[in-house]
């Protein structure tokens, strides 16, 4: 399950009873925050997508921790990840901080985390992509980890918006920090070919429409690094043949949000089951 659904880990085990391997819980921030103002989150069904501008809207991680701590690790439910993000109030010069705060907060209760530095939804969130302040977020936090006496998995999860340019970067920082891996891909901002009325709604655009972006990008990942690195492949995977299709591309994990919601939980089991037959 990407992120985003179960933002503040309420039901993280009851959604585990589904199928999915492994849960992301978040985006969580160190403060509470509200998000943006309502409404917020629109079904486009025409096109099977939804736009969202929630604004990472979350109890703050101290909240988190106290759910999670309901899941000890000698009597797992699932694995489950942290994505991690910056308080909206927090000026950028000084986002590593909040990303360190987070990451030591949910170092003991999560099995890996994930750098969101790429919801349009967050006032210059991404320009954290570009590769000065991302390098330097990332060398951050792999000292942390470093510190600690078992390090943690960490990726980093992009926007499908990246110039192949940008992709290349990444790819270049991803060797730099050696950091474990990315996630392709976030919401895009891109509102290409979609026929509901609700389609010029501002915020983030995902399902059926980012199919096709997402599986690009994972392709070119996969083959420009010569599949130096483990990629999560997400985004409008809506049946099992969109899920073989990302991981033929390169992907070596899935993740669903929209697809859940348009297909239902029948849609995991019969993922789960096309790639066992795989």
């Amino acid at each position: 399950l990407a992120a985003g659904f179960d933002k503040d880990a309420k039901l993280y085990k009851e959604l585990s009873n589904f199928g999915f391997g492994f849960i992301e819980i978040g985006t969580v921030t160190p403060k509470p925050q509200p998000g943006n103002p309502k409404k917020r989150l629109f079904r486009l069904k025409k096109d099977s997508a939804i736009i969202n501008r929630m604004g990472f809207n979350n109890g703050g991680v101290a909240e988190a921790v106290v759910r999670l701590k309901n899941n000890p690790s000698g009597n797992k439910h699932v694995l489950v990840g942290g994505n991690i993000g910056k308080n909206k109030v927090t000026p950028n010069e000084e986002a590593v901080n909040d990303y360190v705060l987070s990451f030591e907060a949910l170092f003991e209760y999560v099995d890996y985390f994930v750098v969101n530095v790429s919801s349009p939804n967050t006032p210059n969130l991404r320009a954290l992509q570009d590769k000065e302040p991302l390098t330097a977020l990332l060398n951050t936090l792999q000292q942390k980890n470093s510190e600690k006496s078992a390090r943690k998995p960490i990726l980093l999860k992009i926007a499908p918006d990246l110039t192949n340019e940008q992709l290349m970067d990444i790819i270049s920082i991803v060797s730099e920090t050696k950091i474990d891996g990315v996630i392709a891909s976030n919401t895009t901002i891109l509102r290409d070919g979609l026929v509901s009325e609700n389609k010029e709604e501002m915020g983030g655009l995902s399902g059926k429409p980012l199919t096709k972006r997402s599986t690009e990008v994972i392709r070119f990942l996969s083959e420009k690094s010569n599949k130096a690195f483990p990629i999560i492949g997400v985004g409008g995977i809506h049946s099992a043949e969109d899920a073989l299709e990302k991981i033929e591309a390169g992907a070596s994990l899935v993740q669903l949000y929209t697809g859940f919601i348009y297909e239902g939980p029948a849609l995991i089991k019969s993922i789960n089951k096309s790639l066992l037959k795989a």
